[in-house]
């Protein structure tokens, strides 16, 4: 039996058939359009004033080690057809333990990414009115999130990819407008050349070449470019709840490399072709930068409100997942029940207006730094540390998958290349990166924030599962009665087990639950009927049962909780119980 919650507590969603609210082609442009985000567009600034044109190295090192992670991921999640995500691996493979701390770890990434998001916008809107108050695009920003999130989510799909079009088509765009310039040796105001030979001929404190900073300066760098690639992950778990996973996924996974060519080498490498690493502002996108340099205003402009939709469609997609994560970790019993309601029109509220709250620290990062990008810097260094923690747990989850599911491994027919060599070499690879968040005191910071995290989490479980350990209890209780009444009917003969024999095991099983409420004083009849009522109450006029597309919980009609909330009913009807009895106690005492 595979548990996916904190409880023990079997999933509704493994008993109920998986249901898509978006097409592969929403997955796919999601899926690209989530990894060109901030992490390039803002991000690519630091990590080039750190290291100058060896950035693209870095990307492209850290996008090789991100592949074998997706690739152990998609072996996994392509061994068991249970698995929905890597959430559901890791819970199953390491234990319910380590399926808690990634969950809530997991959604405090995409929350430090939709702060990181607002302050990137804040950033760009400045750029058109730099004397603006930081705290009112920032503010604007969150409640238009809140405001587009509550209604409904029918359009979300819908919306995000035409927001990765637009990212796409700018970027190549980007490409090939420098390729034009530097064929034909543009030559900015200030008299620099657009040239291929600006990739290494531009001195550093390191000298000339494309290691400008030394080796400090490109290992300090990839703890900003990590940013860039959290979230790659989510490519791999959308397209394993399409129809044919065993063909999309890999389909999927195989094609990072080229979108790590396509999307981060080839843009960076025209931007510093075009611009000199040095002459580049690192407060500001290095889009926008190469454009505003050159003296094309109009350009620049542009180019900005593209990064700035960008990141708006960043933090709407943020906001939406972590609402819908919490929620489902509300009925998963890791999260309180408050936050796992929803309103008429089926969002998580109460999810939401929590993830809203959250998105208000980017208030509090902006004016408690010295600037946008070093408040940018401090929370990114969080996400990165959220992003190693989550693969450092699929690769461990990997090994251990190997050990404990051999044939499952012999049978995969899209298995981890030097799967375990890999695994190793990644956890290596994330252990180097921690020591690199270390070299910097604005990414040091988010190092040392990152055990309070920790910290939280592991008391956390274990108020969890002390209140939960009663009804883990009850229902092994339960669960044993059944496997009692079970065994009955197996110990018949062929022609004892019959109508009759598998009846009278049931019976067992009503036996135990009515001796329950006996020892509890409750007469369960007219209980039975209100809850009879509230479950068929779910039967939506189609006459069926309709199932939310994320977390596959059964849905409520609009008017349940008007018309068949059970909670009232009950509480009524054991004070008219308890109020009955107290009346036949007071009639004795009178005789």
């Amino acid at each position: 039996m595979q548990h996916n919650s904190v409880t023990g507590l079997d999933s509704e969603a493994e008993h109920s058939k998986l249901q898509r609210g978006l097409s592969y082609r929403h997955i796919q442009l999601i899926a690209i359009g989530g990894a060109i985000g901030t992490g390039l567009f803002l991000g690519s600034a630091k990590t080039i004033a750190l290291t100058g044109p060896s950035i693209v190295f870095v990307y492209a090192i850290i996008g090789s080690v991100i592949y074998f992670v997706l690739r152990a991921m998609g072996e996994i999640l392509l061994s068991n057809p249970k698995y929905k995500s890597f959430t559901d691996f890791i819970t199953d493979i390491l234990g319910l333990r380590a399926g808690f701390f990634v969950g809530w770890s997991y959604w405090f990434f995409w929350v430090v990414t939709g702060i990181a998001d607002v302050i990137a916008i804040t950033g760009y809107i400045k750029y058109w009115w730099p004397e603006i108050p930081a705290f009112i695009p920032a503010l604007t920003v969150i409640v238009a999130l809140l405001l587009l999130n509550l209604p409904s989510v029918k359009n979300f799909g819908e919306i995000e990819f035409w927001f990765a079009v637009i990212k796409i088509v700018a970027i190549v765009a980007l490409i090939i407008v420098g390729a034009l310039m530097v064929a034909f040796s543009f030559t900015a105001p200030d008299g620099t050349v657009a040239s291929v030979a600006n990739l290494w001929d531009r001195p550093g404190p390191s000298g000339s070449g494309i290691f400008t900073q030394g080796l400090t300066g490109f290992l300090g760098a990839f703890q900003i470019a990590l940013f860039a690639f959290v979230g790659a992950e989510l490519v791999g778990t959308a397209v394993a709840e399409t129809e044919h996973p065993e063909r999309t996924l890999p389909k999927a996974i195989n094609a990072v490399p080229f979108r790590i060519g396509l999307f981060y080498a080839l843009p960076l490498l025209t931007i510093l072709a075009v611009t000199p690493w040095d002459k580049l502002d690192k407060s500001m996108s290095p889009f926008v930068g190469m454009f505003s340099l050159a003296g094309i205003a109009v350009a620049a402009s542009l180019v900005n409100f593209v990064v700035l939709t960008s990141a708006a469609s960043s933090a709407n997609s943020g906001i939406f997942s972590t609402s819908r994560m919490v929620y489902g970790l509300a009925h998963d019993g890791a999260a309180p029940s408050a936050l796992g309601k929803l309103t008429k029109n089926g969002v998580p509220a109460n999810a939401l207006y929590l993830t809203t709250v959250m998105l208000l620290f980017s208030l509090v990062m902006l004016y408690a730094g010295s600037g946008i990008m070093e408040a940018f810097t401090v929370v990114t260094s969080v996400a990165s540390m959220m992003g190693i923690f989550t693969w450092s747990m699929i690769l461990i989850a990997y090994l251990v998958y190997r050990k404990k599911f051999p044939e499952r491994h012999e049978a995969s027919a899209y298995k981890m290349p030097w799967g375990i060599g890999m695994s190793w070499f990644g956890l290596v690879f994330f252990a180097v990166m921690v020591y690199a968040l270390s070299l910097y005191p604005d990414t040091a910071i988010g190092l040392a924030l990152t055990p309070i995290w920790f910290i939280a989490l592991a008391i956390g479980y274990e108020i969890l599962t002390r209140r939960h350990a009663a009804k883990r209890a009850r229902v092994l209780a339960a669960g044993n009665v059944v496997d009692k009444a079970a065994d009955k009917v197996r110990s018949k003969s062929q022609a004892e087990v019959s109508l009759v024999g598998q009846v009278d095991a049931l019976i067992d099983t009503l036996y135990f639950t009515y001796g329950s409420f006996v020892l509890m004083g409750v007469d369960p009849e007219q209980l039975f009927d209100i809850v009879h009522r509230a479950n068929m109450g779910k039967i939506f006029p189609d006459g069926k049962a309709h199932f939310d597309p994320v977390t596959h919980k059964i849905l409520k009609p609009d008017d349940w909780e008007e018309k068949y909330a059970p909670e009232g009913a009950i509480k009524e009807e054991l004070e008219r119980q308890i109020q009955a009895y107290q009346r036949t106690i007071e009639q004795k005492e009178e005789n």
